[in-house]
């Protein structure tokens, strides 16, 4: 599938409308995220149920680093072991750079946030593109250096610095940092990526893919999609 002239609420969209099965995906939050289960419900899926879990790591932090990423992975077992009564088609950690930070293995067909950023990326042939976080500079990098190591080529990338309290990002926030995109870079782009799924961006998604004529991926969004594409039966 390739992308709509709306962008990827639009091929969303499409795919739910195409879908012939229910599907029930797993889950796995950090245990300070509000935002997957505040924008999931309000992407309208008609054809998929979300069960969710908390990961506490052991740290008992909130902010990324280290203690953090490593925590939830660690702790992705005994919350997997919670949903063990509910038949899934797929689990994913919702937390996107703990999907390109490494760090103990997961249970096995469990995939993250970044995995399903790629996926929905490869599915519509896109290898190029523009990247924003919340996230301190040196993640941000980081995810650049995965992004690279997976095919896709970052022209440039913004970050707000922040290491926590990602809920309190304000749309008009996300609008500005996207702003600060050079010109060139978004014009050159098949895509924007607004990455972490601890951020509210559905609003700022809707704005900019009217605003720049350019699909625009949340991490929520392409956990969504993910889910679409299993119910749709979509193969990419």
């Amino acid at each position: 599938m390739h992308p709509l002239p709306d962008g990827s609420l639009a091929s969303l969209a499409a795919l739910d409308a195409e879908a012939d099965r229910t599907v029930r995906v797993g889950l796995l939050l950090p245990w300070a995220n509000v935002a997957v289960e505040t924008e999931l419900p309000r992407l309208g899926l008609r054809n998929t149920v979300f069960h969710h879990a908390r990961l506490v790591p052991a740290s008992g932090t909130t902010a990324i680093d280290k203690s953090f990423w490593h925590g939830l992975r660690e702790a992705s077992t005994g919350a997997l072991d919670s949903l063990a009564h509910i038949e899934l088609d797929s689990v994913i950690v919702a937390c996107t750079s703990a999907g390109f930070t490494g760090g103990p293995p997961l249970p096995v067909g469990v995939t993250t946030a970044f995995d399903a950023v790629l996926a929905a990326l490869a599915a519509d042939d896109i290898t190029r593109v523009v990247l924003a976080t919340p996230y301190p500079a040196e993640v941000t990098e980081a995810e650049a250096a995965a992004f690279a190591e997976a095919g896709i080529d970052v022209l440039e990338h913004v970050s707000l610095g922040q290491d926590d309290g990602y809920p309190e990002i304000t749309t008009d926030s996300v609008l500005t940092l996207v702003d600060g995109l050079p010109q060139h870079a978004v014009e050159a782009a098949q895509a924007v990526v607004l990455s972490c799924t601890g951020w509210h961006t559905l609003r700022a998604v809707e704005e900019l893919e009217q605003r720049l004529r350019t699909p625009v991926l949340s991490s929520n969004i392409a956990m969504a999609l993910s889910a679409a594409r299993l119910s749709s039966g979509a193969t990419a």
